[in-house]
């Protein structure tokens, strides 16, 4: 009977995976997911990089876990219309020892504002040099983050590419609406639906600690994008919502570490440029790259499917059942302390 009972078991397995419904990393729990992560994951990292220090943190995690062998950064986008934002996150690329993975930036977009630390690393100098090396020089340097989507996208198999969008929905939101094109002769949002398995989204909020007044930042600060990422986008998507990374705080102790000489790390100096105070921070997008990269080490549950709803102002909700495209992560505290002693881990790493 128990060979027979497995057998059932197994055909009820391929058939959820012929749906295609859920990535597998979705649908299993830690045991199978952990034969199935064999091959790196093929990840785009989309970033408003400079409006938090987040996430310069994220992209050392991306770094770090590359490193070790378990994903593979095919390029970053960026959703903040400023070039020093493109160029810090050239010169980390630079930093982790990966100069040629392109970079992207939006056009007429977001928050064009430097920032508290975007500029102020990249313009750091030592005896009238640059401190960290880049290739971004000025901003005709930097590729318009719709072409590099669809070119990057368009070079990957089917069904292969992890998107992890930390910042405004601007980018995969006009990747949705762009043509045909030299890189491909599909619609974006066709092109999306063929080369992206999951997009994991650091956007909303859906319980306690929440935002002042409800509205979180990724989401109000271009609300049209937003709602169109919510609406139509094409794959499963899984929320990392406001009160995940406010559950767990960074410790801002770990950054007063002095960067004397060979020792300088362009994050560290980012979070005192940031966090003068050096008080804890929360770890919002770095919770989005772990659960994208990790997705069945058990840090984090995972909602029932639904539909994520917002408001004329930008506030969320989510609704079980819907068109059933979404999930959002859920903590249970006893795993905050593990969590955060890995993203320390992975953030202080180097090369």
């Amino acid at each position: 009977m128990r060979g027979a009972w497995t057998l059932k078991w197994l055909g009820v397995v391929v058939l959820l995976m012929a749906t295609e419904a859920w990535p597998r990393s979705v649908i299993f729990g830690s045991a199978l997911m952990e034969q199935e992560t064999v091959e790196p994951v093929r990840l785009i990292y989309d970033t408003d990089m400079g409006n938090d220090i987040d996430d310069a943190m994220a992209l050392a995690v991306i770094h770090a876990l590359q490193d070790r062998g378990e994903c593979r950064l095919l390029a970053v986008t960026v959703s903040k219309d400023n070039f020093y934002a493109a160029a810090y996150c050239d010169l980390l690329n630079h930093f982790y020892r990966r100069p040629g993975i392109p970079i992207g930036i939006v056009r007429n977009g977001p928050t064009p504002e430097d920032g508290l630390y975007v500029r102020q690393v990249c313009e750091a100098k030592d005896q009238g040099r640059l401190r960290y090396a880049r290739s971004l020089t000025r901003p005709g340097d930097v590729e318009e983050a719709t072409a590099l989507l669809r070119r990057t996208l368009a070079s990957q198999p089917d069904h292969s590419v992890t998107v992890v969008q930390v910042g405004f929905s601007t980018n995969l939101a006009r990747l949705l609406d762009s043509p045909p094109d030299r890189y491909s002769p599909l619609q974006g949002k066709d092109l999306a639906a063929r080369k992206i398995r999951l997009l994991s989204v650091v956007a909303g909020s859906f319980g306690q600690p929440g935002p002042k007044d409800g509205r979180e930042y990724n989401i109000y600060k271009d609300l049209p994008s937003a709602r169109k990422l919510f609406d139509a986008w094409p794959t499963p998507i899984v929320v990392s919502a406001y009160e995940i990374g406010a559950s767990i705080l960074y410790p801002g102790e770990r950054m007063r570490q002095s960067d004397d000489g060979a020792g300088r790390h362009p994050v560290r100096e980012a979070y005192r440029l940031y966090v003068p105070s050096l008080s804890d921070r929360p770890t919002w997008d770095l919770t989005s790259v772990l659960y994208a990269v990790r997705p069945g080490r058990d840090y984090f549950r995972v909602s029932e499917p639904g539909e994520v709803i917002l408001d004329s102002v930008g506030r969320t909700r989510f609704k079980r059942g819907g068109h059933g495209r979404h999930r959002h992560l859920k903590i249970d505290n006893r795993q905050v302390p593990r969590i955060r002693e890995l993203l320390v881990e992975l953030v202080e790493h180097t090369r």
